[in-house]
């Protein structure tokens, strides 16, 4: 697997990850380089909401290729991340073969074949035509640790075994971003396989200058104010800390709402923007809301 003509450097992919909008500082960029160039998977953990995700869609974008994304859930299985038959062709075949009389072991050598296979995405990525694609394998801790365990031949040898028609080898390896939000710690075995970075949540610089990429019509009074007062809030112990995703949906909220400074009035209504726990909104609004508002309007 070789990388794109426009990926040299690491500064390179920090430059083509601002180029489509991603806020990205050097530590991570060098994980993505190095992801592309060894090549070998890039496990990404951080909390929810920090742009973990978003790393593998801006990569498809900046190699101009696919992206294929299996979304981890438990009791995920082959069947619905590999591969399925397609039962109701498959009957079909068989009576048009039994009219035909064609012997038992003849018919099924022509059921189970390829013509009857219903790809699923890690089976689309290892028999993908053209560019390699970019694999998303997104919050693998929902899954079970069985699943993981099977994720293992994949991410070695990039092939898959189906016992009907065999191996199946990626001519062209897709590149690999997993994702995890650590609700369970994953195996020895498959962090082995991969490069390792953790995204924390962003500090004050860092996420003023993510809402004026990401939101070009926001000012840069309105931006520091809501970066201000999400960063004092994540100082909070709430049961669910706001990501970066909360703060641009509660931004984009905001200018809906042609707001262009926060008030405790504002910042009340759309609260539920940030926060997703009856119990954190009633404890920011009750004792804190007031402090926060403060905060993140105090002129420096």
């Amino acid at each position: 697997m070789t990388t794109t003509t426009a990926l040299n450097t690491v500064e390179d992919v920090q430059q083509a990850m601002a180029q489509h909008r991603y806020v990205c500082e050097k530590s991570l960029a060098t994980a993505i380089y190095l992801g592309l160039k060894l090549p070998k998977p890039l496990l990404l953990e951080g909390e929810a909401g920090v742009g973990k995700t978003e790393v593998a869609k801006v990569l498809a974008a900046m190699l101009d290729t696919d992206l294929i994304r299996l979304q981890c859930y438990e009791g995920l299985d082959v069947s619905h991340a590999v591969y399925e038959w397609n039962y109701p062709r498959q009957m079909l075949a068989i009576r048009l073969l039994e009219d035909q009389q064609v012997g038992w072991n003849v018919a099924m050598q022509e059921i189970f074949s390829e013509e009857f296979l219903i790809e699923r995405p890690l089976l689309q990525a290892i028999r993908h035509r053209g560019k390699p694609p970019v694999l998303l394998i997104d919050e693998i801790d929902r899954a079970d640790e069985e699943f993981e365990a099977f994720l293992l031949e994949l991410l070695s040898d990039f092939q898959i075994t189906i016992p009907e028609i065999g191996t199946i080898r990626a001519e062209h390896p897709p590149y690999v971003i997993i994702t995890s939000n650590r609700t369970r710690e994953l195996h020895d075995a498959l962090k082995r396989r991969c490069l390792y970075h953790w995204i924390d949540y962003p500090s004050l610089e860092k996420e003023f200058q993510i809402l004026t990429v990401k939101l070009p019509g926001i000012s840069e009074r309105l931006a520091l104010q809501v970066a201000r007062f999400i960063q004092a809030l994540r100082q909070e112990d709430l049961y669910k800390l706001p990501g970066v995703a909360e703060t641009l949906d509660w931004a984009a909220a905001l200018l809906a709402l042609n707001q262009q400074e926060l008030s405790l009035e504002i910042a009340s209504a759309t609260l539920g923007a940030i926060l997703k726990h009856q119990e954190d909104l009633q404890f920011v609004r009750k004792r804190k809301l007031e402090d926060l508002v403060s905060t993140a309007v105090a002129e420096n």
